[in-house]
């Protein structure tokens, strides 16, 4: 055997993480956004006897994977690669919508209203369990989309500019910085969207609308911030032990040129 058959493969090793980490993305933002608003978590707490009200769409609790992601592939492949995935990952939600669609507008064994051609309630007054999903999921994704495209934009666009000021040190920084700032953006966005467009959030009719959409708002952005704070850890370990095992050195790049994915 040969110094240069036993020397490893990068370019198979860059892309085989590419596909973990794109992958890991991928399927994570298709799953939060089925899930969406179909149940909201009650994480309150109280603190020297004052409640802290915290309340969260179940589908916000996957949602932080996407940043570490996106963050990991701007520091190891290049902003790039990480707004390919962004591209790709609106794709994603429109596949889904479709398939949502598709399975709402083909024949079932499901009784229908004949009055109005939609699949009938039972006596709770509810929908077939898939039609509740599909409800549901369509107001989470149009409020998704939005927010989305925004957050993940203004993340990978931190990220580089943060990595830039600091000649590439310091990753705890634009980990944190890029993350923390496009959290605000994206989880404003998901909460006024889904109330005034899709008018999903479960509002109190005889309650100040703005309180409550203000807890809603800072509920999801709290729980984004702790979990953006708590994945500085795991990004750091990730990056130190990425860098040699795709042969990159210093602060380079897998994609500084096209070749290796």
């Amino acid at each position: 055997m040969t110094l240069a058959d036993a020397a490893p493969n990068y370019a198979k090793r860059r892309q085989r993480v590419f596909l973990v980490l794109s992958g890991l993305f991928l399927g994570t933002l298709a799953l939060l956004n089925v899930l969406g608003i179909s149940r909201f978590v009650d994480m309150s707490f109280t603190v020297f006897g004052v409640n802290i009200p915290l309340v969260v769409a179940v589908g916000v609790l996957p949602y932080p994977v996407t940043f570490l992601c996106t963050d990991l592939i701007s520091e190891l492949f290049g902003e790039k690669k990480a707004r390919d995935m962004v591209w790709v990952g609106l794709l994603l939600n429109l596949w889904v919508i479709f398939l949502l669609w598709l399975g709402g507008v083909l024949p079932g064994f499901e009784s229908v209203d004949p009055a109005s051609g939609l699949p009938a309630r039972d006596e709770a007054g509810r929908l077939p369990v898939f039609f509740e999903v599909r409800e549901l999921a369509f107001g989470a994704v149009a409020a998704s989309m939005v927010a989305y495209m925004a957050a993940q934009f203004c993340d990978v666009r931190l990220f580089h500019f943060w990595k830039n000021v600091t000649d590439g040190r310091h990753l705890w920084l634009r980990n944190n910085a890029s993350t923390m700032t496009s959290q605000i953006v994206d989880t404003t966005a998901v909460i006024l969207i889904t109330h005034f467009y899709a008018n999903a959030l479960p509002i109190l009719d005889e309650a100040p609308l703005w309180p409550q959409l203000t807890t809603f708002i800072l509920s999801g952005y709290v729980f984004k911030l702790i979990v953006a704070a708590l994945d500085t850890g795991p990004a750091y370990v990730a990056v130190r032990y990425l860098r040699p095992y795709l042969g990159l050195t210093g602060y380079e790049e897998a994609c500084d040129d096209d070749q290796d994915l």
